[in-house]
């Protein structure tokens, strides 16, 4: 692939097509799912059409808050915030997915994943990955879900080092070492010096995301819970809270790049709790839970 035009036209192609098969599954699993689709459109930096995207909203039974967006933006951008970046100049191109599925039943585990191509001036970089951040200790899921992305990155021998990343990233570092949830791979700034290398590995990952997430939503989307699961789970998103806004690169780079609000705070959940110095009741499955928050292998 020697085109440089042809490859971002693939790579937009390809995470609105991933957005479609999730947006299928989602609504087969929760078939009262409620959907709000907004195609929304932006100005770059000098007032001129900049692109724009697909922001898909979700509510139901069994997910109570998804957001399933991809995005191809362009243009002139603030050139304070192109400093901060890892290209040239002051002009801009990104596409992607981003997504978040938080669901009610506190024995199916919140998911977030997203996959992006950067190009700025003379620099093309990729950035994505996938995390799973469960409220209930079943630890089969959590090896099934990094042996998923295991498997995945074996060709590349790509995972130690993007677990690793993921481990250090989603990380409540004011809280000392404190994970968001169990990890699972994440990459930025990715560049081998390889494109159309790097581009395949970010296409073959992306297309491990379903098969890595929805055969344990169907495993246990049945389950009953109690009301100290649901207490747990309030909690752990009110974390969830506080790393989206606090440290997510993602959420900074999207409302400094004159994202759209909505669709980049749609990542956090439809409802938390916060409590001061808060702790799961000893012996308790959420005590347990909460020691696997911290960096381990799978």
């Amino acid at each position: 692939m020697k085109n440089i035009d042809e490859m971002k036209t693939r790579f937009h192609q390809t995470v609105m097509d991933l957005q479609n098969e999730i947006t299928r599954e989602m609504q087969k699993l929760d078939p009262s799912v409620r959907l709000v689709e907004d195609r929304w459109t932006r100005s770059d930096h000098a007032g001129a059409p900049g692109g724009g995207g697909i922001t898909r909203a979700f509510n139901g039974e069994l997910f109570e808050n998804a957001g399933v967006n991809t995005s191809c933006v362009f243009g002139k951008i603030d050139p304070k915030f192109a400093v901060s970046l890892q290209g040239t100049g002051d002009e801009m191109w990104a596409a992607g997915i981003s997504l978040i599925i938080h669901p009610r039943n506190p024995r199916v585990p919140t998911v977030h994943a997203n996959f992006r191509m950067i190009h700025q001036g003379e620099k093309f970089w990729f950035g994505g990955g996938a995390d799973l951040t469960p409220y209930y200790p079943h630890e089969e899921d959590f090896s099934y879900f990094h042996g998923v992305w295991k498997k995945a990155c074996a060709p590349y021998g790509k995972y130690d080092e993007m677990k690793k990343t993921c481990d250090e990233y989603f990380n409540n570092h004011h809280r000392g070492i404190e994970m968001r949830g169990i990890g699972g791979i994440f990459f930025d700034h990715f560049n081998t010096g390889n494109l159309e290398k790097d581009f395949s590995m970010v296409m073959e990952l992306a297309d491990q995301f379903m098969p890595s997430y929805f055969p344990i939503v169907e495993k246990r989307m049945k389950e009953s819970w109690t009301p100290e699961d649901e207490e747990f789970m309030l909690y752990r998103h009110g974390r969830y809270v506080e790393f989206n806004l606090l440290h997510d690169r993602g959420t900074h780079f999207g409302l400094k790049s004159n994202g759209r609000t909505d669709s980049i705070l749609i990542s956090l959940p439809a409802r938390c709790n916060f409590g001061y110095q808060w702790k799961p009741k000893a012996g308790s499955p959420h005590e347990k839970m909460w020691g696997y928050y911290t960096p381990r292998s799978w």
